[in-house]
């Protein structure tokens, strides 16, 4: 059976929208940019015409990838690759409080790691006592 030219259109998945929107995200002809809004998720639904739970699944895709940042009552927008996750203004009490305790680990092999160079130098170079 032929469908005709004036066949309803399917309506797109949470996994196709997710993939729209990466696809302008990170792709060669990048549409959004680090700090940009994504359109807001209710506006978008209405224009796609799926249910609005459809679009927040498919930003929560983007979130879960860390592709975008989602604030309540602001929007959803693209994150910036070169800031470390959960380190950005708005970010979560938690990933906050990962992201410091992290960097305080860090630091603190760092430090180890020095003082072990410095180790190594001073013994390797006393002379071992000869038989």
């Amino acid at each position: 059976m032929d469908q005709s030219p004036e066949a309803p259109k399917q309506t797109p998945t949470a996994k196709e929208i997710a993939a729209g929107f990466r696809e302008k995200i990170t792709g060669p002809d990048r549409e959004y940019e680090p700090g940009s809004q994504l359109p807001a998720a209710r506006k978008l639904a209405k224009e796609l015409g799926v249910q609005l739970m459809t679009v927040q699944s498919a930003y929560g895709q983007l979130r879960d990838e860390g592709l975008v940042l989602t604030q309540q009552g602001r929007g959803t927008f693209v994150r910036d690759p070169s800031v470390p996750l959960g380190t950005e203004p708005g970010s979560s009490p938690a990933f906050s409080a990962l992201a410091a305790e992290l960097s305080t680990i860090h630091d603190a092999l760092q430090m180890l790691g020095e003082r072990l160079d410095r180790l190594e130098r001073l013994v390797g170079s006393e002379t071992p006592p000869s038989p």
